[in-house]
């Protein structure tokens, strides 16, 4: 976990932060965005304009979820009021933080990907000059199929997360909407050209 040096670095600069692109991975629980987001990894595992966001969650990593660094709740804050994130969540019972280097990357060009909340898109607008919003979609039928299959909540539970996804709408600037209910090769290519335009824009001069 980084110090707090990071945070004060950019607190004491101007926001947004520029020069490179910030591409956030949003939609329902189950449309699929690790799997989306996976499949692009392994075809740019030599690109090192991209930075595929580990991030932190105060959950155990197990087989079925994303690969992400683990904090317990109170270590969380501790390193949330430390600077460690450049920005954090609550979702579910759970935080979320995306680690501080972020800005740093962004500042140098690069372009960083995160699976993040639609409710910080916000402030997230706020902190990066050039936002990519991805919105990673799928059925109904779909959405209640893979999550019955993760096994994490009752039947209630993935009801009620299922309705909560269908009253929640994107706007704004800079947001592509994919489908994920087929192949994941089909959503995986059209994210593929996110990144190459979102690379294409950072290496501007």
């Amino acid at each position: 976990m980084v110090s707090a040096s990071i945070e004060r670095e950019f607190s004491a600069a101007a926001f947004p932060i520029r020069d490179g692109v910030f591409v956030a991975v949003v939609g329902p629980s189950g449309a699929g965005k690790d799997t989306v987001i996976g499949y692009a990894r392994s075809l740019f595992a030599d690109e090192t304009r991209l930075e595929f966001v580990r991030r932190v969650i105060t959950r155990p990593s197990d087989t079925t979820s994303e690969d992400h660094d683990t904090l317990a709740d109170a270590a969380f804050v501790e390193a949330e009021a430390d600077g460690a994130f450049a920005i954090s969540w609550e979702a579910h019972g759970l935080r979320y933080g995306i680690p501080a280097e972020v800005d740093r990357s962004v500042a140098n060009g690069r372009v960083a990907i995160a699976n993040v909340s639609r409710a910080i898109i916000p402030a997230l607008r706020d902190r990066y000059a050039n936002l990519a919003v991805v919105e990673i979609t799928a059925s109904p039928q779909i959405l209640a199929q893979r999550l019955a299959m993760r096994g994490r909540e009752s039947r209630g539970e993935v009801l009620a997360r299922l309705a909560r996804s269908t009253n929640v709408a994107l706007s704004g600037p800079g947001v592509t909407s994919i489908d994920n209910s087929g192949p994941r090769e089909a959503a995986g290519e059209r994210f593929i050209e996110v990144l190459r335009k979102a690379m294409a824009f950072s290496d501007r001069p």
